[in-house]
């Protein structure tokens, strides 16, 4: 049996894997990359690169509908399901080259594709043919599909993430089970090509978004016809005659909803199965790998990071943030802390609902006295121009000014978190937002209108009042 021992051993090559491996590599470091799949993981393949380019190809045929306002007529939109489904194809394979096994080798990295499973605390073994005794190991396995335990949900053929980005044909209905943002992604992309949708959720949809920013969100998709159906509890899935069967329970009684396809988008759970972690000593449950806020696990050699790590946010950029902070402990022995304030977040339906730092529940659950300052979309010149004027920015701020949390719905809406993340992490005060200039016309005056906000309260104090009038006096 082959025996390697490199500085590094990393489980997993999706994001957070890849980063390590990229990162120990560059610094000279000696790694070794194991991946059971695909590399690139669930983002490249089956998650965030085939979602956004599907929901690229919707947009554009939404747009060719909606132009008639611009003054332009585009006739009636043909959509070729097998062409936008290439299109799909062809960005993952545009970009699986970044991740590719050649690439990684290329760098340094020694890739080797097989099953790994704990032996000791100290040894992985590849399919029984390879012992890794690596200094440090980094379990970055990221997680797979939940399904929820619905009778006969299991009995024919339902889609997941996983899989229906392989369908050669446009779904006449789609039912969809889980109003999160997978769900509700998917929802408008298919809806927009020409499917009709019906969304199940058992709870609210955007349940961890702000609700007074969701519910936009949530108009504009009934608006384009999709059925959002929540508070209710499917019962059973039945399949036949080529169709699938949903019983529901709701206020009104037992329901039915028919669809000729089924998309199970009910969360997502972490990958830790068959790794063997009982033999290295680590803690886990169903869900996920236990890590303290340096995200290593109760085995002081291992980490866990990305989705398989309990806890913590199921994000790519999440995911590569973990990966920055492994290299910072595994290589320089820095201390480092998960902080998951600074992680933003965001749901690519249109309008975009995007999230970072606080919401406005979680600021007043931790004992904030809050200021809470909006601008609309509608106030601003080119979200006119562009006739994309729903939603609004909303920022919480302390009483004195400490920007703690922003909620972005409307367009762009991904793009225009970004500076208020870097804001949070750098812990400013919205005056710094307020002296900022952006350039004009664009959405970005929008974020520096809701922090001017803030001192207009100020403006009418008869104190403030006094002092201008008496430094009239001098001209």
């Amino acid at each position: 049996m082959d025996v390697l021992k490199p500085d590094i051993c990393v489980i997993g090559a999706g994001s957070a894997g890849l980063s390590v491996a990229a990162a120990a590599a560059a610094f000279g470091v000696p790694v070794v990359l194991i991946e059971n799949h695909k590399m690139g993981g669930d983002c490249l393949n089956t998650g965030c690169v085939p979602s956004k380019a599907l929901l690229a190809a919707a947009k554009h045929a939404h747009a060719m509908r909606n132009s008639v306002a611009f003054g332009v007529t585009a006739g009636d939109v043909d959509i070729d399901f097998v062409k936008v489904r290439d299109h799909v194809r062809g960005v993952i394979a545009s970009i699986a080259p970044i991740d590719s096994a050649e690439r990684f080798t290329g760098l340094g990295v020694r890739v080797i594709k097989g099953h790994a499973t704990f032996k000791d605390k100290r040894t992985v073994s590849v399919d029984g043919k390879i012992d890794i005794r690596a200094r440090r190991f980094v379990i970055a396995t990221g997680s797979t599909p939940a399904l929820p335990p619905i009778p006969g949900l299991d009995q024919g053929p339902y889609l997941t993430n996983e899989s229906i980005f392989d369908l050669d044909a446009l779904p006449g209905h789609l039912a969809i089970i889980g109003g999160g943002p997978i769900g509700l992604e998917l929802a408008q992309a298919f809806r927009r090509l020409g499917s009709a949708v019906t969304v199940c959720e058992a709870a609210k949809p955007l349940a961890k978004d702000d609700p007074e920013c969701a519910a936009i969100v949530l108009n504009q998709l009934t608006r384009e016809g999709i059925t959002l159906r929540s508070g209710i509890k499917v019962t059973s899935v039945a399949y036949g005659a080529g169709k699938v069967t949903l019983t529901i329970e709701s206020e009104k009684g037992e329901e039915k909803i028919h669809g000729t396809h089924l998309l199970v988008a009910a969360g997502r759970k972490p990958t830790a199965d068959g790794l063997c972690l009982e033999a290295a000593g680590i803690r886990f449950d169903k869900s996920g790998i236990a890590v303290g806020k340096n995200l290593k696990t109760s085995n002081r050699r291992v980490y866990a990071i990305g989705d398989c790590a309990a806890g913590q946010l199921q994000l790519t950029h999440a995911a590569n943030y973990h990966a920055g902070l492994v290299i910072r402990s595994a290589l320089f022995r820095l201390p480092v802390k998960v902080n998951n304030d600074v992680i933003p977040w965001v749901t690519y339906t249109e309008p975009e609902l995007a999230q970072t730092g606080l919401s406005e529940a979680e600021a007043r659950k931790r004992g904030h006295t809050i200021r809470i300052m909006r601008w609309p979309y509608h106030d601003n010149d080119r979200a006119q121009a562009e006739l994309m004027t729903h939603g609004h920015v909303k920022v919480i701020t302390s009483a004195k000014g400490a920007i703690l949390g922003v909620t972005i719905v409307g367009a762009q809406a991904g793009e225009l978190i970004t500076t208020w993340t870097l804001a949070i992490a750098q812990k400013l005060n919205i005056r710094a937002m307020t002296g900022i200039v952006v350039p004009y016309p664009t959405l970005s005056e929008i974020g520096k209108r809701a922090a001017i906000d803030y001192f207009t309260p100020s403006l009418t104090k008869p104190l403030l009042r006094r002092i201008i009038a008496w430094l009239r006096i001098f001209g």
